[in-house]
């Protein structure tokens, strides 16, 4: 039966979302012959989700408040555009009980569960008691009411430290830390409670017992308004960072059949619990092995329920061979669930990695910018379906501080979990992204980990692998060659011609080689390299240095380490085919505009290398002293000023906290001294590089003669 005349027809929906899931939505939507309509903010007048529907309605400014969160402004673009139901995607209003509601009120059929069933799983406390009516497992924890201070730390010493701190009405990590002791309680509670209300428009809490070594298994279930109920199979998301799921993958690795069917069934139970039609996702801790998980006769613990479709969903489809979505379109058109659970099969393996704006070696602070590139080349070439990438960007698009930092969702399939570790890696160093900076290269360390590659996980396996995953990669001889066949191409490009030869800055000289030495250093200020690149001698000395080869002896600390013949030929705009000793190799090079032009970026097989360059034709290329300062590292809002103006600091101490792409992060003092004044106060926006705070070191007061230690 079509969707058009289905029990409640469908001819027209609206997306109530933005990005890779709006774009996801209107494939589906499309290929059922649903017309679609996106709405859109100021910042995403221009964005991929509004080329690509068939309609697009403005909602109002940037902020998510008066635009993606307005209710009645999502209301009146369906109505106006005679849409016959709403796809909230996931974030948002997605799992927003008034807004259903209110769908209900204007006769829009709203793709998802009713507003009953998000109401009983929305608060986390409730919920907890609804489960443990239906039979499933819980884990240890405070679900109470109160909220006084006093009464949450008493009950987080009852539970015994490490605990976890969530946000009653939260999700996707926000209003969420681990407490390790009683010492950080209130701090946490604080920031939680503040993420929270930012969030969700309500601080309540529950407190957990936090498992030290479990897995987060979460099973994938689908209910219809005629009593049907399945489960497709589960995801195992247990590498995760700040709660965020960074890889997922099902099904979930060394998982029993009977354990796999009794997790399945209790998920089914739970959505049965609470009359759940749509789309859900049970979540689970799996920690088979803890103490905690003997004395409750379970190794598997109810955690949340997700009421919407997850962002992971595409590794649930792609070993189920079901497109989710059309499954959501047809349940909320009224009609029976497409299969039986007789009849769903698990094929192979798949595996999600989330591209994310952001800087992994920076704490993961959000990053904006415009993408120059944007492709896999991979994707189209493959013919067996085994990779996927899911995204809401194209080259050219802008990356703004406004909405969550995911650009994209790259999903491979292999006939079994080796294959698609493989298929993974292929994908990512394939992956032709920049212009912003993003977790690739991170991504990379983590699926060829040894460990993560033995399905060794719990959900601080980032944090138990950190020096693996963060190590700072140094360059090779090889990498500061490359970067100074680079740079003499920048430059020759960028000089005057021979008849103004004062002003050359390309090495040329007058009847004989060109010549050049340039200086490099590593990006985190280790290392001193220089390239003493000179034209070979078998060649016409008039010859443009593009064409030209180039004898390069690099030297690291003043000391020659290697010798290389080298040559660089201009693809196009920033891809490079370079040669050293024979060995040629396809690249893209840019300079960073972040570092004024100094910084040479080189990406090649989806690795990056980053070398600063000192540029003689500059004229502050020297290093200067560093003055200690607090900067914005990112757009953002300030949210809390951590210290009074006068105050004395150690460094470390935080001082600023600030909320930018829907998370916190907290900015701590550069070194010891003391915070002389603001320039910001709470609620003001900064953009990138504003300077916080007024501060002094130590050193310099001292110097000033404020030493406070006291005459000797």
């Amino acid at each position: 039966m079509s969707l058009a005349t289905a029990p409640r027809p469908l001819r027209a929906v609206l997306i109530a979302n933005r990005g890779e899931i709006a774009c996801r939505v209107i494939r589906t939507a499309r290929r059922l012959g649903l017309r679609t309509i996106a709405v859109y903010s100021d910042a995403d007048a221009r964005a991929r989700h509004v080329r690509e529907a068939d309609e697009a309605i403005r909602l109002g400014p940037a902020t998510a408040g008066e635009s993606y969160l307005a209710i009645d402004k999502v209301i009146q673009a369906a109505q106006r555009s005679g849409a016959d139901a709403i796809h909230p995607g996931y974030g948002f209003l997605s799992e927003n009980a008034e807004f259903v509601a209110a769908c209900d009120d204007a006769g829009l059929v709203f793709i998802g569960p009713p507003a009953s069933a998000i109401a009983a799983m929305g608060d986390k406390a409730a919920a907890k008691a609804r489960m443990a009516q239906a039979g499933v497992p819980l884990v240890p924890g405070y679900h109470g009411e109160a909220q006084d201070d006093a009464l949450l730390r008493e009950e987080a010493g009852k539970i015994g430290y490490p605990v976890l701190l969530k946000a009653s009405a939260g999700g996707g990590g926000k209003g969420m830390r681990v407490v390790e002791s009683e010492r950080e309680f209130q701090a946490a509670l604080d920031g939680c409670r503040r993420e929270s209300r930012a969030a969700f428009g309500d601080e309540r809490m529950l407190i957990e017992k936090y498992l030290t070594q479990p897995r987060h298994v979460e099973v994938q279930v689908f209910c219809d308004s005629l009593g049907g109920g399945v489960y497709l199979f589960e995801r195992d998301c247990s590498v995760q960072r700040r709660h965020q799921k960074v890889l997922e993958e099902a099904p979930a690795p060394n998982l029993p059949e009977a354990l796999r069917r009794e997790m399945g069934e209790a998920a089914v139970r739970a959505a049965q619990e609470i009359g759940y039609v749509g789309a859900g996702t049970v979540e689970f801790l799996l920690d088979a092995g803890a103490e905690t998980a003997q004395e409750s006769g379970s190794p598997f613990f109810f955690m949340e329920m997700n009421t919407r479709l997850q962002v992971e969903h595409p590794v649930t489809e792609m070993i189920s061979g079901e497109d989710l979505v059309e499954w959501q379109l047809r349940v909320a058109a009224g009609l029976a669930l497409p299969k039986a659970q007789n009849e769903l099969t698990l094929t192979g393996h798949a595996i999600e990695s989330r591209l994310y704006a952001e800087d992994p070696d920076n704490d993961f602070l959000p990053a904006t910018g415009k993408l120059l590139r944007f492709a896999l080349p991979l994707e189209s070439a493959d013919s067996h379906g085994r990779i996927r990438l899911d995204s809401g960007v194209e080259a050219g698009d802008t990356v703004t501080m406004h909405y969550d930092p995911m650009l994209a969702k790259l999903i491979v399939h292999g006939e079994d979990r080796g294959q698609a570790l493989a298929e993974m890696a292929r994908a990512l160093a394939a992956l032709d992204i920049s212009g912003v900076t993003t977790n690739r290269r991170f991504l990379q360390r983590l699926v060829t980990h040894p460990d993560f590659i033995a399905a060794e996980l719990d959900t601080r396996f980032i944090e138990h692998h950190h020096d693996d995953l963060f190590a700072a990669p140094h360059a090779t001889d090889a990498d500061i060659a490359r970067a100074a066949l680079v740079a003499m191409e920048h430059l020759a490009k960028g000089a005057p011609r021979a008849d103004d030869p004062w002003q050359r800055r390309d090495g040329w000289r007058l009847n004989a080689p060109r010549r050049l030495r340039l200086a490099f250093q590593e990006t985190d200020g280790s290392g001193a390299y220089e390239v003493i690149a000179t034209q070979a001698l078998t060649q016409d000395l008039a010859q443009e240095p593009a064409q030209a080869t180039w004898q390069l002896q690099v030297q690291r600390d003043g000391e020659e380490t290697s010798r290389f013949a080298g040559q660089c030929q201009r693809l196009d705009n920033d891809t490079l085919a370079l040669t050293l000793d024979g060995h040629r190799q396809r690249l893209f090079a840019r300079l960073d505009p972040a570092s004024e032009g100094d910084a040479i970026v080189l990406t090649a097989a989806g690795q990056e290398s980053r070398l600063i360059w000192h540029r003689a034709d500059r004229a502050d290329h020297l290093p200067q002293e560093a003055e200690a300062k607090l900067t914005a590292p990112m757009h953002g809002t300030v949210v809390a000023l951590l210290v009074e103006p006068g105050q004395t600091v150690e460094k470390g101490t935080p001082l600023v906290v600030v909320e930018a792409m829907k998370m916190e992060h907290t900015l701590s003092a550069p070194a010891d001294g003391a915070v002389e004044a603001f320039h910001v106060a709470v609620g003001d926006a900064v953009a990138q590089g504003d300077e916080l705070l007024a501060f002094a070191n130590a050193e310099a007061m001292t110097n000033a003669g404020t030493d406070t230690r006291g005459d000797n």
